[in-house]
């Protein structure tokens, strides 16, 4: 019987010299690492993420495992569970800002601002992935999720720094500092760590930043030290490596202060306001981006009954942009439109407040700095302005639940010579259905203490609980 093709193969394959074995599989791989490199390179025109529509369930944890079996008992945390309520939302009106339901889209706009001159339209745009999936896990969330905070004593020497500020929140990074207070007032904390889905690391970049005894640079050393103290106090953090760990941090310190904690970076969750897939201490969909938002008393305008828009403004200005000049994207953006008369874009002091200058506006624009993140595209919600967000990378915030391109625009830093075109080139069809989009989205990024239903923390909560490990350890 004649042999198998298999094994002329094998037969072939044994004759070879033994260095073949290591210069076929070696050159195969180079040809393969240079092929992905070329077709990223010469495919890939939107650096600004916008997700990925699928449901995001991480099964298995990725884990820096450290040795440890210590089981001390647990003390109280000294605080109480909120008995904080949430009233019964349909589908329907869940998501309504002002009764327009959840389920807006926008027709055909052009996706030349999302993918570049040449991508195709985009049409049906709704405001949500999949809103009835989202209705659905969220109610799971707030009937299941449970949360670890690791007690600190208001007489603990660092108290300043691990519980709640005792004061409104205020600031470019005040977030940070309102997600704390939400949690510690919501249902979601529990003092049995049996029952937590994860454990909040309660420490405050903000604060540290600020403490005369740490100060900037002495943070990484500040959070190793405390991972090292928890990890030796409590069982929690040896058995996962930290990965049902999370912290929270708005100031792009918050990234730095792991240095010397490596297995925070790798496993544990980083919520951040600076989440740029450029940087290496951020890694996507383990991590998650939590919008930077300057706070703001009261309600955010009723864009459609208010009196003094209606007769002052009309939006008038094409784009609004003013800001510090601390980044090449900026410099070239005010290169080219610095005395346009449709593109306001401004630096230094304005002469006008900027709340008029958001109101009076089609499109504001969010332009990166220092970092991706600023507190312009809340901003521009909360004046109902439609975001055009130039700063690649960006991994946005909510991107898991919130179709981005239903209620902004992003424009590749490489366009800012035609920004012009491109903003011209939306209709005013297709211009009022993202503003509609904004106004039902922008609840999502405001701040209350108490929470409340749908806003920024919810919203965080839910990105949290989509990243919780699905694996149950044994608590004995």
């Amino acid at each position: 019987m004649a042999p198998s093709p298999m094994l002329l193969l094998h037969r072939r394959l044994a004759s070879l010299p033994s260095k073949t074995f290591f210069f076929v599989p070696a050159t195969l791989a180079l040809f393969t690492t240079l092929s992905i490199l070329f077709y990223i390179f010469t495919t890939s025109t939107l650096s600004v993420s916008y997700p990925h529509k699928h449901k995001l369930h991480l099964e298995q944890p990725f884990v820096y495992f450290q040795p440890s079996p210590l089981t001390p008992s647990l003390p109280s945390n000294g605080f109480k569970n909120g008995s904080f309520l949430f009233p019964a939302k349909s589908p329907s009106n869940a998501f309504g800002d002002g009764g327009g339901g959840f389920n807006g889209t926008v027709s055909q706009v052009s996706s030349r601002s999302h993918f570049g001159p040449k991508g195709s339209s985009v049409s049906n745009i709704g405001v949500f992935h999949d809103g009835d999936i989202f209705l659905e896990e969220y109610g799971e969330m707030n009937r299941s999720f449970k949360i670890y905070v690791y007690p600190h004593r208001r007489n603990d020497p660092f108290a300043n720094v691990f519980l709640p500020v005792d004061f409104e929140p205020g600031g470019n990074y005040a977030s940070e500092s309102y997600f704390k207070k939400a949690l510690m007032k919501s249902h979601f904390v529990t003092n049995d760590p049996r029952k937590a889905d994860l454990f909040f690391l309660p420490f405050s970049i903000a604060r540290l930043r600020h403490d005369h005894r740490v100060g900037t640079g002495g943070i990484p050393s500040f959070i190793r030290d405390y991972i090292s103290n928890i990890s030796r106090k409590y069982p929690y953090w040896n058995r996962t490596g930290g990965a049902d760990h999370f912290y929270v941090a708005c100031h792009s310190i918050g990234r730095k202060a792991m240095e010397k904690a490596v297995e925070v970076k790798l496993n544990a969750i980083q919520i951040v306001c600076s989440s740029s897939y450029f940087v290496s201490r951020y890694i996507a969909h383990k991590d998650a981006s939590i919008p930077q938002v300057w706070p703001r008393t009261g309600d955010p305008p009723n864009i459609a009954t208010c009196k003094r828009y209606l007769t002052m403004f009309y939006r008038n200005k094409l784009a609004f942009f003013a800001g510090s000049i601390n980044s090449p994207v900026r410099e070239k953006l005010l290169k080219f439109w610095r005395n346009d008369s449709v593109i306001f874009a401004n630096y230094g002091r304005l002469k006008t407040p900027y709340a008029d200058e958001l109101l009076g506006s089609k499109f504001c624009l969010h332009v990166k700095g220092f970092e991706v993140n600023t507190a312009r595209i809340a901003d521009s919600l909360y004046y109902g302005c439609v975001p055009i967000i130039i700063a690649n990378y960006y991994d946005l915030p909510f991107a898991d639940v919130l179709n981005w391109e239903s209620f902004s625009m992003a424009v590749v830093t490489a366009d800012i010579p035609s920004l012009k075109k491109i903003l011209q080139g939306i209709t005013s069809d297709e211009y009022s259905a993202l503003q509609r989009n904004v106004l039902k989205v922008r609840k999502h990024f405001q701040w209350h203490v108490p929470p409340t239903d749908f806003d920024a923390f919810f919203m965080v909560m839910y990105e949290l609980w989509v990243r919780r490990s699905s694996i149950r350890l044994s608590n004995g």
